[in-house]
């Protein structure tokens, strides 16, 4: 099927009667009209538009109805990358020379008309051509390997043959889809179990969002722990300039059973441990791990209490973790007991203290 294009000239011979004698340029004599340009069509393109999880050195393919002459206008490719476009009869063909970052949209746009794509009789498309298609995900192994190599990792991650030269893109680029070998071995030893628990190499888990929503804080992307092609770009550009992490790893750990305490890791010590207040029995703080997503220096928390009764409370040192549930100082005559509606409640001097180390990405696991 024909993607665009029109009506193939044809070459037009006028013959005349032999018997009526001439000479050239006179009436009757034999003429030939010079053949008309061939106008041009696109047969098919690969990857088709729209595909999703084209793979990252994956060469782009387009087949044209006829033959393009070797001087052709080329089309373009949205974001540039790197490789060449080469003319074989009838088939434009572009290699890159690097991979497509992870997760990029490629744009791909073929000129018409007198300054577009032209084939071997002068044709020419008779509208410009668009496509767009995505090219796949990295892996979620070299992920892990470039926040540990970072500094984003409460894990150290060495190669297991020669390491790929940080200033070397392609390479980079290409290992982002074919991830090395190699192996972890915890930073610190003061970690405690329930962090440990939740290290899954090569999983998209919990931890591995926590690790990505700290480099996305760091770099001024949007805070999601979501994987994109923004993200593949500042990992390969921040190891390319050795920009590492120098806030270290933080850790939240709750536990509700009495009396209620939440400790503070960094880089695998323990920076606080304070009496703190959790969740009624109507509104409890859930169980299980969350990355910190949200921080303000103080804020009015307003809402509604059990009874009925409207609260509008100043409250300090906030790191949401959880929908509104936060880490954050709320004035109470006491602490260690469930008082909040939701809330991990700290005293005001250990708030302050908590606060700095409860970044973006910071896990909060809470227990019992």
């Amino acid at each position: 099927m024909l993607l665009a294009g029109g009506v193939a000239g044809a070459l037009i011979v006028h013959e005349h009667d032999d018997r009526t004698p001439s000479s050239p340029g006179q009436a009757g004599s034999p003429t030939v009209t010079t053949a008309a340009p061939v106008a041009l069509a696109i047969a098919s393109v690969t990857p088709a538009a729209g595909a999703t999880a084209i793979q990252g050195g994956s060469p782009i393919t387009l087949t044209f109805s006829t033959a393009l002459s070797s001087s052709s206008p080329l089309p373009t490719l949205s974001p540039t990358t790197a490789g060449s476009w080469q003319i074989h009869g009838a088939v434009l063909t572009f290699t890159p020379s690097t991979d497509f970052t992870p997760l990029s949209d490629i744009t791909l746009a073929v000129p018409a008309g007198p300054a577009g794509v032209e084939g071997t009789s002068g044709g020419h498309l008779a509208q410009a051509f668009t496509e767009e298609f995505r090219i796949a995900n990295g892996s979620i192994v070299r992920l892990q390997q470039l926040l540990a190599l970072l500094d984003y990792s409460p894990l150290n991650w060495t190669p297991s043959g020669a390491p790929i030269a940080a200033t070397d893109t392609p390479a980079q680029l290409a290992a982002l889809f074919d991830p090395p070998t190699g192996t972890y071995a915890w930073r610190d030893s003061g970690w405690p179990a329930t962090l440990h628990a939740l290290w899954q190499p090569g999983k998209n888990n919990i931890f591995t969002r926590g690790l990505v929503m700290s480099f996305e804080a760091d770099h001024g992307l949007v805070t999601n722990g979501s994987v994109s092609a923004a993200l593949w770009n500042a990992l390969v550009s921040a190891l390319a300039t050795n920009t590492v992490n120098a806030g270290g790893y933080n850790y939240a750990f709750a536990d509700k059973a009495p009396p209620e305490m939440l400790t503070i890791y960094h880089n695998g010590s323990v920076v606080l441990k304070s009496p703190a207040n959790t969740g009624i029995a109507t509104s409890p703080t859930p169980d299980g791990t969350f990355p910190v997503n949200t921080r303000l220096r103080q804020q009015v928390m307003r809402g509604t209490n059990p009874d009925g009764a409207h609260y509008a409370d100043l409250v300090q040192y906030i790191a949401y973790f959880h929908g509104n549930d936060a880490v954050h100082y709320m004035n109470r005559a006491d602490y260690g007991i469930p008082q909040s509606l939701g809330c991990i409640e700290l005293p005001l001097s250990d708030a302050a203290i908590a606060w700095p180390y409860l970044a973006y990405g910071t896990l909060v696991t809470v227990i019992n």
